[in-house]
């Protein structure tokens, strides 16, 4: 246990199967925390101290939390549970804990007001939010929640439940609920960047991508986090996506020191859809165009992955089987895990 930690809790979730639900954390959380496991023990370390100590025992799994803040302590109880609910898959499942949450409201929410929208390129449009303390964006997370209330309706924002999970208004008052990259921060004027992917098929829904072509100035919303997709850290790092990345890979690469060399290879619909890119740092950029259908992402990942460096951090993001494939190739060649980040961020639709 981290010995500067003071703020303690404890829980007992009942699965179906306790050794599968073990599993699939370990899985999904080495790619946001550090993870050691050994037999029915795991010990999850996130990026700001914490601490969970997770262990099955006659078919339960025992919860040891121990956090630096309050804050922390009731951010890290809230994600567990998030993801052992989802985990569970509508399986019998309960949860408890040793306290209840001591907070009314949740400590990472952000209410924000929308200052302007403009595409970026054809399908690909930004929205600029004021917040009144951008703090918590500079550095570090990527990824937040975008929170956004029904139209002409006062916003109703989520709190907890007793099973720590958050407690989302429902009926009139739901909330549209999306993930999304901040592109940028701006921290003397108190913005906040988030550009949203314009999807190009008529009959696709994008309640999140509507939101943005419809956002005018003074429309309030709230974000959640910000929480995963850490800023890497490296001399050289290889960067992998498509549109859907497109956000996360350009604050990367705004935020790198001078001298990281990066090669970045990302696929567009056309050259129109092409961005800009600004880096203090050395950027060998592959744009590929799909309407060209010359090559394709997973080929040219394929090709980087083969000749990588040692040490070089690989971020890749892209559809679900894509991703998968690159997680093969990188294991097939024993890449270190703590030099990558690989992660799906949407799946094809049978």
């Amino acid at each position: 246990m981290n010995e500067m930690s003071s703020f303690k809790l404890s829980g007992i979730a009942v699965p179906g199967n306790a050794a599968d639900m073990l599993d699939e954390i370990c899985e999904h959380f080495i790619e946001h925390a550090d993870v050691e496991r050994t037999g029915d023990l795991a010990l999850l370390k996130s990026n700001v101290g914490g601490l969970a100590h997770i262990q099955i025992d006659a078919g339960r799994l025992l919860i040891d939390l121990d956090c630096p803040t309050a804050d922390a302590l009731q951010m890290s109880r809230t994600i567990l549970a998030e993801h052992l609910f989802y985990f569970a898959e509508g399986q019998p499942f309960e949860l408890t804990w040793s306290e209840p949450t001591s907070l009314s409201a949740l400590p990472n929410l952000h209410e924000v007001t929308v200052v302007s929208a403009e595409d970026v390129t054809p399908h690909m449009r930004r929205v600029i939010f004021s917040c009144a303390d951008v703090t918590p964006f500079i550095g570090g997370d990527m990824h937040v929640r975008l929170l956004v209330p029904p139209k002409g309706k006062a916003p109703v924002w989520p709190g907890f439940r007793e099973d720590g999970r958050i407690a989302w208004p429902e009926g009139e008052d739901e909330l549209l609920v999306r993930v999304y990259t901040i592109r940028a921060v701006d921290a003397e004027r108190g913005e906040l960047w988030i550009d949203f992917l314009q999807h190009p098929a008529p009959d696709v829904a994008t309640p999140g991508a509507d939101f943005a072509r419809d956002a005018q100035p003074g429309d309030v919303a709230a974000l959640l986090g910000p929480g995963g997709g850490d800023l890497p850290s490296a001399e050289s790092i290889l960067l992998i996506g498509d549109e859907s990345a497109l956000p996360a890979i350009a604050r990367i690469v705004g935020e790198m020191p001078a001298r990281t060399r990066m090669q970045a290879i990302i696929e567009v619909w056309d050259e129109a859809e092409e961005q800009p890119l600004h880096t203090d740092g050395i950027l060998d950029i592959r744009w590929l165009h799909r309407d060209a259908a010359l090559g394709s992402l997973l080929e040219e990942a394929k090709k980087a992955i083969a000749t990588l460096e040692e040490g070089t951090f690989v971020w890749a993001a892209c559809e679900k089987d894509d991703i998968r494939t690159i997680r093969t190739c990188l294991k097939a060649r024993q890449h270190d895990r703590k030099k990558m980040y690989v992660a799906w961020y949407w799946e094809k639709k049978s």
